[in-house]
This record gives C-alpha cells, sequence and structure tokens, in this order.
C-alpha cells in the first residue's frame, strides 16, 4: 500500500502533522522506532502555553494549538485537567514586568491583580507576592495519558496507520526505507525530536542543535488542596520571550542575577501544575549539551522545590516520582522547518514548546507541502 504521507516519529510533533493531514483527507501512515511514545512529548508538563510565547509568530501558533487541543479534547478522550496561568511576581521588578505584559497586544485578555487580590483568589499561594497576573490562555493534560490517546483517535476516527516497533533506516523519492521493508509515499514529514543522527544529521548539525536535559518531580501533598491553574514565578519571565524581551525585564534579570543566581545557571524555573489525582508535577531545569547523561542531579531538584516552598509555604508533600526528558533546542530558533527534498520536511520544535505549538506547525507544514 503507497501513501499520501509518511511521518517519521509518533511524538505530539508527528501526531499534529498526521491530524492537518488527515482532515485534508491524505493517507498517513506514522512509524516509530518504539512500541510507543517515551520521548519528550510524554515527560513534560502537558502545559500548553500561549502567554509568554515569544510575541509574533510564536505566540500565533499558541493561539491555533490551544484552539486545535479545545476541538480536539473531547472527541479524542483526553481530559482538560485545569485551564489558564498565574504568574507570581514575587518581587517588584517581576511585577513591572507584568504590568508592561499587559499593556501589549498579548496581554489584553490577562488580569493583574494586587497581592490582596491574589490572597483571596489563590489562598494556598502564601509566599512574599508583589502582584499575580492571571491568564485565561492556558490548557493542561496529562501527557503520558493525551498522547497516546490521541494516537489512538488519529487511527480510530481518521485512519490513519500507525508502524510501531519500526526503525526508518533512509529517506529516498518514493518515500521510506525501514526496518520492516520500503513504504511507498509521496510526501514524508520527519519529526525525529532529539534523535540528531539518524536522518539529516549533517543538515541537523549546520543549525547548532543541542539537547536541553530537564529535570521533573511530582509531589503529593499530604493535605489535599485544589491548584485550579498552572502557576509560574519570577524565574519563568526570563525564561518566555514573550515577557523577557520586554525593557522591563532588565531590571529583573539583575535582581535575580544578584539574588538567584545558582538557578539562573541550572536554567531552573517554577511551573507547578495538577493531576486529576491532586498531586503536582514540577519542574524545570535546562541544562545544555550533546549526549546527556541519564542521571538527575539533586541540587538541581533542590533548587526546583526551593523555589515552590517560595511561593507555597507551608505546603507539606512526598517526591513520589522524578524523572528527566530531554529536547532538541536551538537558540534562538522556536522551530526548525528544513526541506532535504521537494517532497520532503524535516520539523524539529527547538524550543521546548511541542504541546504548545506543534498543532499551527503541522497545520503550516501540510499547507505548504500539498500546496
Amino acid at each position: 500500500m503507497s501513501y499520501d504521507l509518511a511521518i517519521v516519529g509518533a511524538g505530539i510533533v508527528g501526531l499534529a502533522h498526521a491530524l492537518a493531514a488527515a482532515r485534508r483527507g491524505l493517507r498517513v501512515v506514522v512509524v516509530d522506532r518504539d512500541e510507543k511514545a517515551v520521548g519528550a512529548s510524554i515527560r513534560n508538563f502537558g502545559f500548553v502555553t500561549v502567554s509568554g510565547q515569544q510575541s509574533g509568530e510564536s505566540w500565533r501558533r499558541a493561539l491555533r494549538s490551544r484552539d486545535i487541543w479545545d476541538e480536539i479534547a473531547g472527541p479524542a478522550g483526553i481530559e482538560v485537567v485545569h485551564s489558564g496561568a498565574a504568574i507570581v511576581a514575587r518581587r517588584p521588578e517581576a511585577s513591572a514586568v507584568l504590568e508592561a505584559f499587559c499593556r501589549t497586544a498579548m496581554g489584553r485578555d490577562c488580569i493583574l491583580l494586587s497581592a490582596g487580590e491574589a490572597a483571596a483568589r489563590f489562598p494556598y499561594l502564601r509566599g512574599e507576592i508583589a502582584a499575580v497576573m492571571v491568564s485565561p490562555h492556558e490548557r493542561r493534560v496529562e501527557s503520558r495519558d493525551a498522547i497516546p490517546r490521541l494516537a489512538a483517535w488519529l487511527e480510530a476516527t481518521h485512519g490513519v496507520r500507525f508502524l510501531w516497533n519500526t526503525a526508518v533506516h533512509g529517506v529516498g523519492p518514493g518515500g521510506l526505507v525501514t526496518s520492516a521493508g520500503p513504504l511507498a509515499s509521496r510526501l514524508v514529514a520527519l519529526c525525529p525530536g532529539d534523535d540528531l543522527s539518524t536522518l539529516y544529521a549533517q543538515r541537523l548539525a549546520g543549525y547548532g542543535v543541542r539537547r536541553s536535559k530537564l529535570q521533573m518531580l511530582r509531589l503529593m501533598p499530604r493535605a489535599p488542596f485544589k491548584l485550579r491553574t498552572a502557576v509560574l514565578t519570577d524565574l519563568s519571565l526570563l525564561r518566555y520571550r514573550g515577557y523577557a524581551d520586554l525593557p522591563e525585564a532588565a531590571a529583573l534579570r539583575r535582581r535575580l542575577q544578584r539574588e538567584q543566581s545558582d538557578h539562573l545557571e541550572a536554567g531552573v524555573h517554577l511551573i507547578a501544575v495538577q493531576s486529576a489525582d491532586g498531586s503536582l508535577v514540577v519542574g524545570d531545569t535546562h541544562v545544555y549539551g550533546g549526549t546527556m547523561d541519564p542521571f538527575s542531579d539533586e541540587r538541581l531538584d533542590a533548587l526546583v522545590l526551593e523555589e515552590f516552598a517560595a511561593v507555597f509555604p507551608g505546603i507539606a508533600y512526598e517526591v513520589t516520582q522524578r524523572w528527566i526528558g530531554t529536547y532538541a533546542s536551538v537558540d534562538g530558533l522556536p522551530v526548525l522547518i528544513d526541506a532535504p527534498a521537494p517532497n520532503v520536511r524535516l520539523v524539529v520544535v527547538t524550543s521546548g514548546t511541542g504541546a504548545s505549538t506543534a498543532f499551527a506547525i503541522g497545520e503550516e507544514t501540510i499547507v505548504a507541502m500539498t500546496a
């Protein structure tokens, strides 16, 4: 059997391309070397982030991808665990960044709360707080459940075929060379995640792609409470370009360099989201390199938990899981889209925003390939 589109990689980027292609009536096959998705797509927060994305194309893609999550979540049986985000300004300099953000087009639907208003709305935030910005745009899904459910739905509802446990050795004008034999396809989309050496390694190296290693934790509060929204802090304002590019961020950066230089050096910023069982997924860290070791650094976990305690003082918990993830990264390049051949696209999200932007990227790529 031949296909209109063969996709290599069954992570969120590959599935986003499968959805976009299937919606346009293409015959689609997805090939993955593992028996299920096990990479960055299931090792993250499941946090679809809009506010804070870099202005322009990244922000637009995040809005569109959020809308697609809303469209497919119900039909695919994916639970949206909670919505929105509360960005906690612990310092006046961070509050100034949020005030400036709210004056931009990206912040028009966001609300800035005073410390007193925030305490009334979010009683579990009990640290020193200057202000809290509430964004309505974000969504939270449980990645380790959402990704396999999305794949199953694409197969059952849209007729997408999945070839698991199948390695791809090469790409030719007629399709793919795989461990299961040749696979005929008119178009090919390569979505390899952080596999930087199997296909088109030299092209990827030309972009300066490296890996970012994250450390994540799952905490179970000893006394249950309802988070209701994602929580971020001052450190996040320097990780997300939509905030960090504002002139007001310079003063915050200077203060954080004085007070939390270890956090900045380790790429630590706090995101806390809640799962349906009441546990919290908390992270994360960013260490960059080529081949990353598979071990967690306790010092980095301690920095994450220190920031957690600063905004959730008095919340007792047990650490029930620790894990690492890796993703492809290029400084200043949110997504790498390359055309090694007229019928082939190499697509790698290089900013850790796959869940937030992949659906829009998939749509754009499929439109371009079939124009």
